[in-house]
């Protein structure tokens, strides 16, 4: 059954997914899935789960695409012309299995500069260099929608818990949060989330560390992130 949802809507129903193959080890940035999963499908989900403009390609079945696959219009860029043609995708059980499946994709030697990616901003540039998309707006629509958005706000998840909920630590981004805004000595900085439920915000490492004067160095491998003093 094809679901079309709103912006918010959308987020909310895909981030546990999304940051669930995160902390598996997924080299996308959880704010560039999100964003990519909008720009590709404008909130509509179809019973094909394909969320990223996945094609068949010359790829083999794996623990992840079965094989199936759906036909539909779309468009590409090509020479600087925007040329309607019909395409081949690959259907998926589940959106799990779609991301899963393509961080197979991502995980070839073609995709090395978006898993070096640390940033947002490096990261829609590497798809397009890549030759992920041909849309050379690609990457500056991308970054517009998680700006727009606050979608950096799942990206390196600091959680910074109450008192009384300091031994429970959130296992993944809830849907009832409240946008915030993150000021260090005064100066805005970045956007966060609020979980007034569990009393937990979430702020993005990165900009908040380096914000306070500190180097961050992320390990993909083993989801580390460590904070050194300059």
């Amino acid at each position: 059954m094809t679901q079309q949802l709103n912006k918010q809507a959308f987020f909310e129903f895909l981030s546990a997914t999304v940051v669930k193959v995160w902390k598996e080890g997924s080299p996308l940035l959880p704010s560039v899935r999100l964003a990519q999963n909008w720009l590709e499908t404008g909130g509509r989900i179809h019973e094909w789960n394909n969320l990223g403009g996945y094609k068949v390609g010359s790829g083999i079945p794996n623990a992840y695409w079965k094989g199936r696959t759906v036909c539909t219009s779309t468009w590409e860029v090509y020479d600087g012309k925007r040329v309607t043609q019909k395409a081949d995708w690959r259907v998926y059980d589940s959106v799990y299995d779609f991301y899963k499946d393509q961080d197979l994709l991502f995980a070839k030697s073609r995709y090395d500069r978006v898993r070096a990616a640390k940033t947002p901003e490096e990261q829609t540039a590497a798809l397009y260099a890549c030759g992920y998309a041909t849309d050379p707006d690609y990457a500056a629509k991308l970054l517009s929608i998680i700006k727009s958005n606050n979608l950096r706000a799942f990206d390196f998840q600091l959680e910074i818990q109450s008192d009384t909920r300091s031994d429970n630590k959130s296992e993944e981004v809830e849907e009832d949060m409240e946008s915030i805004t993150v000021y260090v000595n005064g100066k805005k900085i970045d956007d966060g989330l609020y979980d007034d439920s569990k009393g937990i915000t979430y702020v993005p490492v990165r900009t908040l560390a380096e914000a306070l004067g500190a180097k961050v160095q992320w390990n993909g491998q083993e989801k580390r992130v460590d904070l050194t003093k300059k």
